[in-house]
């Protein structure tokens, strides 16, 4: 008994208790961005589409500096005029990148317009997301903490919701004029409006909870609860908006300057290539295609890209 005794005593030995080894967490470290961007990039999709983005950026900021864009470089010469890319060729001596796409209804370059057009399209959609979204964050939160607010914006808001955003944009356009920066101011006079709108209601939905009433209770300042307390919850929401604002705006010009009322002639626009081209589309399609394809892979690429990352930004997606 006494040998079993003293051999089950030198199997085990005391162990002293460390009490700084004992607060030691043994999970690894978390990440909340370093999570996202690993639960965006499993999708190879992503990948692919980011780099068929890039090269739509490089070819829209690059290729005009290299063949810079004259929509009337040879309005003179009529025979220029509708010419398919291997008479445009053939005509201007050979084969060059300038005359890919042939040439326009003004012997204008199509290739040259389209990226010089596609330029003009990421510039608006991406300042007007910037101005919208920054004013419509910032102001949606205070009109969902704030009921004082809530009570004097929401009449504003009823009111302006009632007209129609592109009549609004219309009646500011032919007021203040088509160019690049008019139509800025047009689209984002009242176009942070809705997102504040939409922002309220989501700040709402956190205003009263307990961790919230607490803060409030503890006497936090009203910007630190709305940085701190509300704004980290309404990431995922924030990309989503996002996703859908960029995409919408490039839409909204190709839109406006199809029907006539959007940016002025001298700024190079998808929309109006594209309805310089549309009544002779069957006869001379090298006109009419390419602006429409390279303005539905602008927002395609756009709307998947942002509707994927904010999947990626939702912590359910991270277990």
């Amino acid at each position: 008994m006494s040998e079993n005794v003293k051999n089950v005593n030198s199997d085990f030995s005391f162990i002293d208790i460390n009490s700084i080894q004992a607060e030691k967490i043994t999970a690894p470290r978390y990440s909340y961005w370093a999570s996202v961007f690993r639960v965006f990039f499993r999708k190879k999709i992503n990948i692919l589409l980011i780099c068929l983005f890039i090269l739509l950026i490089a070819g829209s900021f690059i290729i005009p500096m290299l063949i810079p864009y004259n929509p009337y470089e040879n309005v003179t010469d009529a025979k220029t005029y509708n010419l398919s890319p291997a008479a445009a060729m053939d005509y201007f001596g050979g084969f060059s990148f300038k005359w890919l796409f042939g040439t326009g209804t003004q012997g204008n370059s199509i290739f040259a317009g389209i990226w010089a057009s596609a330029r003009t399209s990421l510039l608006l959609a991406v300042i007007c997301a910037a101005i919208n979204m920054s004013i419509g964050i910032i102001i949606g939160a205070f009109w969902g903490y704030s009921k004082k607010a809530d009570q004097i914006l929401l009449v504003i808001y009823n009111i302006i919701a009632n007209v129609p955003y592109i009549l609004l944009i219309s009646v500011l356009v032919y007021i203040i004029g088509s160019g690049f920066w008019s139509f800025v101011f047009a689209l984002t006079v009242t176009g942070w409006l809705g997102i504040a709108y939409f922002f309220r209601t989501q700040v709402m939905i956190i205003r009263d909870r307990e961790y919230s009433l607490a803060s409030r209770c503890l006497g936090t300042p009203i910007n630190r609860m709305i940085s701190k307390n509300m704004l980290p919850f309404l990431t995922s929401v924030i990309v989503t908006q996002l996703a859908t604002e960029l995409p919408m705006y490039i839409s909204m010009e190709v839109f406006l300057s199809y029907i006539g009322i959007g940016l002025s002639a001298d700024v190079p626009s998808l929309g109006r290539m594209i309805q310089e081209a549309q009544n002779a589309f069957l006869t001379f399609p090298w006109a009419f295609w390419p602006p429409v394809a390279i303005a539905a892979a602008i927002t395609i690429i756009l709307y998947v890209l942002g509707q994927h990352l904010a999947d990626a930004t939702d912590p359910r997606t991270h277990m």
